[in-house]
């Protein structure tokens, strides 16, 4: 069985300095304020949860441990707040996790791809997304005007289930296979051979 390996990076300083000149990331910011470079003692919180995601099922000295397990997580659905996102309500099932914001210059880029594979794969692969750090109003257009029809969680400052998988820039991707282990880590931007590579494979 071909097995994607965890790909997840801490943030750089010269990921910092890519946004400073309008990069790859959006950093987790307070709604209606102007984006900042993150602060160093929140980079290094950063560092510390992502190293706490990759510690999880991970025995010292094995190199054959399993990839770590997501944190289960319950948002109220953007646009439905009676209706509930859940990793669980998709048990035994893959999944593509992806953290945006209306405000996240690289997600209007990339949240209408997404929109496009998740209606090309036509529900064989499940798509969950989770609003961070935003407005409800801005972020409803927003996925009107991407056209997006997969779930999407909303999770407003101070965005604690984003945090909790140690996603403090925007847009991040977290790819699970049927056990919701995370087989890979996309910081930055997805890419469309990134999404159908992982529709391919097989995500036992």
């Amino acid at each position: 069985m071909t097995r994607w390996q965890p790909a997840i990076s801490a943030p750089t300083a010269q990921a910092r300095g890519q946004q400073a000149r309008g990069g790859r990331l959006g950093w987790l910011r307070r709604p209606g304020r102007t984006a900042k470079i993150i602060s160093a003692a929140a980079a290094a919180a950063a560092v510390l949860a992502i190293i706490a995601v990759l510690a999880g099922g991970r025995p010292s000295g094995s190199s054959a441990s399993p990839p770590p397990a997501a944190r289960n997580f319950t948002l109220p659905e953007l646009g439905h707040p009676a209706a509930k996102v859940s990793l669980t309500r998709y048990a035994g099932r893959p999944l593509i996790v992806n953290f945006f914001a209306s405000w996240c210059a690289p997600c209007k880029r990339e949240t209408p791809m997404l929109a496009r594979f998740y209606a090309s794969v036509h529900g064989q692969v499940i798509v969950l997304g989770v609003d961070a750090n935003d407005e409800e109003g801005s972020a409803l257009r927003f996925l009107r005007s991407a056209g997006v029809r997969y779930p999407v969680g909303f999770d407003p400052y101070p965005a604690a289930t984003t945090t909790s998988y140690g996603v403090y820039a925007l847009p991040q991707t977290f790819f699970l296979n049927a056990r919701h282990r995370i087989i890979r880590h996309v910081v930055g931007p997805v890419t469309w051979r990134e999404l159908t590579a992982f529709a391919s494979q097989d995500r036992g």
